[in-house]
């Protein structure tokens, strides 16, 4: 558990391929600085849950002082890690909160190819949820909404009812805006 009024937070967020390989990831531990230290950790998370069959619930592991919260859909894995004193449950809700986002934002087609097409979304959905390691928002809709740049209230056409490609423009549009700032 954290110190009470210590605010929760997680380590850093990891989206691999079936192969253990990178599709999206954000570190916020000053300890993985490097690539080569970022990439032997996840090497060791996808060896300690590659044989795990987590594609239900979220699943719990422990690495070296890591929390590794972790789910499985088709050819991504997904996790979250957070130090070993942190709750849990919480760590468990950042993950859903981004697969559900992902999801929505994927249509459903919460695969690798698709996660590659749409990286700038699968980008942002992290962003939204996670800043500096301190977690924003774990409502997948209100992620999903501020990723498209629809209000949190989602006042526009809801997601499942936009066409693929506005989507995409908008979301284009709003990482064009966020770079050339």
């Amino acid at each position: 558990m954290s110190n009470l009024g210590e605010i929760p937070g997680v380590l850093n967020v990891l989206l691999l391929d079936s192969d253990g390989k990178r599709v999206a990831v954000r570190y916020y531990d000053s300890a993985m600085k490097t690539t080569a230290t970022q990439m032997k950790f996840e090497k060791e998370v996808f060896s300690k849950t590659s044989r795990n069959n987590a594609r239900g619930e979220a699943e719990i592991a422990l690495l070296d002082n890591h929390i590794v919260v972790y789910k499985f859909c088709a050819d991504l894995h997904f996790f979250v890690t957070a130090k070993v004193d942190e709750n849990e449950i919480i760590v468990a809700t950042v993950l859903n909160a981004f697969f559900d986002a992902v999801s929505l934002l994927l249509r459903g087609v919460v695969e690798k190819r698709a996660a590659l097409e749409n990286l700038d979304l699968v980008l942002l959905t992290i962003d939204e949820l996670i800043d500096g390691g301190i977690i924003l928002e774990t409502d997948p809709n209100n992620i999903a909404n501020r990723v498209t740049m629809r209000g949190a209230e989602g006042q526009d056409t809801p997601l499942a009812e936009q066409s693929l490609a506005s989507a995409l423009a908008i979301a284009r549009e709003q990482l064009t805006r966020n770079l050339l700032r």
